[in-house]
């Protein structure tokens, strides 16, 4: 029996809601969406969501206590909290230059975790 799920579309500033009928992970169709980016947005939520990861790490020896970081590439949705956990544990020493690996393959995810901001 087909599931209906409503996704706000983000591949462009007009944000459309979608409604995707789906049965188990195959799209049946898509409504809402006033561009073909919104179709294939939400394949991609119904088959492999991924999220491009952002937060901040503790800092030892720098001008501000934390370091804004990101992930070098999206990661699968269902990662964000084990690299949220592996970054809670981590506090690095300055100085820090953007673009920085802090972690590599975090959490088994395939993306890297850089800075986002040079500290001294």
């Amino acid at each position: 029996m087909p599931d209906v799920k409503k996704f706000l579309c983000v591949s462009c500033p007009v944000g459309c809601s979608l409604t995707v009928t789906v049965e188990g992970t195959e799209v049946l169709s898509v409504e809402g969406n006033t561009c073909p980016l919104g179709v294939k947005y939400a394949h991609a939520e119904v088959t492999n969501p991924v999220r491009t990861f952002t937060s901040t790490v503790r800092v030892r020896g720098a001008s501000l206590p934390v370091c804004p970081v990101r992930s070098r590439t999206p990661l699968p949705l269902s990662k964000v909290w084990d690299v949220t956990g592996e970054l809670a544990k981590l506090t690095v020493d300055a100085p820090i230059e953007i673009g920085q690996v802090l972690i590599e393959n975090a959490a088994g995810a395939g993306a890297d975790i850089v800075a986002s901001r040079s500290l001294r």
